[in-house]
């Protein structure tokens, strides 16, 4: 594990090839079918406006995800632990989770933005929007205090120009 909390509080320095196995696992993952369901459109539809501010944008695609992938998850090497939270989600989910668990980290972040071009296009809006949604709702119970601002700053980000 590189942490034994979700939150990344130091700067990584992983190899090229540690980033595309972990894209490539997350490929082979994204194309397994199930029943099981990581993230419900019902949650989206109610905790997206309340935490982020916008309309709950349609996912474009919805695949197998880990459904909780931060740094305390994974290891070098590979090994991606704790699965009991996968199923489906919006196209782009654990990238998008993996990136707000670096956000105390900008080059790591930085990073996973590189490692994963799906964030920041209108395909994974929709999972970006979940991720900053369900973590600013654990700001709101007095959890991950730390990622607040940095929460809020992506919230702003997600948000359409006026």
């Amino acid at each position: 594990m590189f942490s034994c909390r979700p939150i990344l509080h130091e700067d990584l320095d992983l190899p090229g090839t540690w980033w595309t196995d972990l894209a490539t696992t997350l490929h082979k993952l994204a194309a397994a079918a199930t029943d099981r369901v990581a993230v419900r459109p019902q949650y989206m539809e109610r905790a997206i406006p309340e935490f982020v501010g916008i309309p709950t944008p349609a996912a474009s695609g919805w695949s197998t995800a880990h459904g909780d992938l931060h740094w305390a998850n994974l290891t070098n090497p590979l090994r991606v632990l704790d699965w009991e939270g996968w199923g489906t989600a919006p196209e782009g989910f654990d990238c998008a989770m993996l990136y707000a668990y670096s956000l105390l980290r900008p080059g790591t972040a930085a990073r996973v933005r590189e490692a994963f071009p799906v964030l920041g296009s209108p395909a994974a809006l929709a999972a970006e929007a979940t991720v900053c949604a369900m973590l600013l709702q654990t700001v709101s119970r007095g959890d991950n205090l730390v990622l607040e601002g940095p929460l809020r700053e992506w919230a702003e980000d997600l948000r359409p120009p006026l």
